[in-house]
């Protein structure tokens, strides 16, 4: 890949003082060959397969950074959902493989590793079921693993006992992560249309239709953005739309060299890379400050949802001129914690949960890192997952949820996570009751359109 000499210039500005970085290098790598009836043997696999494949990820990651003088901020790794090898196990709890995922993901030095993950989408197993049961150990237990359960998708509905489940499973992960304000739960995501080649963690997982081993690349940039639309300040939308489209293709030619030097490097096939709009807690990084430069007071007021369409939408044609192997969920995110500008924007009284849920109809997630009270009923958890299910199942679109219920806090508090989960205050949440209907359980069958043969 070539760059132009004016190219390699405005990279150099948006590294240097616009927050351009490469979020994540993720390696993904099949477990499907460790699986077997002996916890012992299967673990040992388990270990022996990671850290043999990952062994020289952080090293490459450094040197390429270095060399190219592009910020590497994480070096991850996601494996084949370990709930399709827990089904040959006959035990009651499965959290000793996430013991050992964290031992491996400590031996090669990554930070996060994701794929203690299930997908039960129209109904799941005696297996399957026991190791939703054994999230909450697990993730109270590691501190490097995350976890994922996909319960719906647009060809096969909701699954409704498993929704009924996660709220229960994410009240129970808060509070065996007391002393840190339930900061288990910023490790598990539940999702709709879940991708299998997400590179971003708390969702990332190696889906069973990848190959054995691939590299895939994370990048973002809302700071890059917000500088590109400051230029065109007064301008009408088809203008700030070209703008971001333009903007997002250069982010994504500089994510393409960097997954295409690291395939090289560790031998490894180059899977996709991810152009998500991924913020952080630092002023200039901002989905929210995007958002009020396009025309908003306040992210959160109205014409929020629009605005967000328009950007998800450009950023994924950008990424797709620049890439052939644009994949994961490449768009924007928009977690408050995570987000200094959305974080005020709740403070302010423009953002809440109710619109956060509009917006996630055309972001490229949904419900992110949200601190909730932690005496929010199960079934009211469990409630949220299925309106945002609902969304992506009836759009077509990958819905997510990733809430906090920190114990012993209110609404109007304020908790502190730390890095680059942020902080955040805790929002309201309805009063009104929805146990009934989550009790029924069941399946809501997918949608009309979804039949396409």
């Amino acid at each position: 890949m070539i760059f132009s000499p004016h190219e390699v210039q405005e990279t150099i500005k948006m590294l240097e003082s616009e927050h351009l970085d490469i979020r994540t290098i993720t390696m993904g790598i099949s477990l499907l060959d460790c699986a077997g009836p002996v916890l012992k043997d299967v673990r040992k696999r388990i270990y022996d397969k990671i850290t043999r494949t990952a062994e020289r990820l952080v090293r490459t990651g450094d040197e390429i950074s270095t060399e190219l003088g592009v910020p590497i901020i994480h070096r991850r790794i996601s494996v084949t959902p370990i709930s399709l090898l827990a089904g040959a196990l006959d035990i009651k709890d499965y959290s000793p493989l996430a013991l050992t995922l964290d031992a491996a993901a400590s031996a090669v030095g990554v930070n996060f590793i994701g794929g203690f993950s299930a997908l039960v989408d129209k109904g799941y197993n005696e297996g399957e079921e026991r190791f939703i049961h054994s999230i909450p150990e697990a993730l109270s237990s590691t501190e490097k693993v995350c976890s994922s359960v996909n319960l719906g998708t647009t060809r096969t509905g909701i699954n409704m006992d498993t929704v009924r489940d996660m709220g229960r499973v994410i009240r129970e992960t808060a509070q065996l992560t007391a002393k840190d304000d339930g900061i288990g739960c910023a490790k598990l995501v539940v999702f709709c249309n879940a991708p299998s080649d997400n590179p971003f963690m708390a969702g990332a997982f190696h889906g069973v239709g990848e190959p054995e081993c691939q590299i895939n690349v994370g990048i973002s940039g809302p700071g890059v953005v917000k500088s590109a639309l400051e230029k065109v300040r007064g301008e009408r939308i088809d203008v700030v739309a070209e703008t971001i489209k333009k903007t997002a293709f250069k982010i994504t030619r500089l994510g393409q060299l960097v997954a295409a030097e690291a395939s090289r490097r560790l031998d490894v096939p180059f899977g996709i890379v991810d152009l998500s709009l991924a913020p952080t807690p630092e002023v200039g990084d901002s989905v929210a400050e995007i958002m009020e430069e396009i025309g908003l007071e306040s992210a959160g007021a109205p014409g929020s949802t629009a605005v967000i369409a328009l950007l998800n939408d450009a950023v994924k044609k950008g990424g797709i001129m620049a890439s052939s192997h644009v994949g994961g969920l490449s768009g924007a995110f928009i977690p408050v914690s995570e987000d200094h500008g959305m974080i005020e924007a709740v403070e302010r009284g423009s953002l809440c949960i109710e619109k956060l849920e509009a917006m996630t109809a055309v972001c490229s997630v949904g419900l992110d890192m949200i601190a909730i009270p932690g005496d929010t009923p199960a079934e009211t958890i469990s409630a949220i997952i299925a309106d945002e299910a609902a969304i992506g199942m009836i759009n077509n679109k990958t819905t997510a949820v990733r809430v906090i219920p920190v114990p012993g806090k209110s609404a109007g508090e304020r908790v502190v996570f730390g890095g680059l989960l942020g902080e955040a205050p805790v929002m309201n949440v309805s009063r009104f009751s929805s146990r009934d209907f989550i009790n029924r359980g069941g399946r809501i069958p997918a949608p009309v359109h979804s039949f396409r043969n």
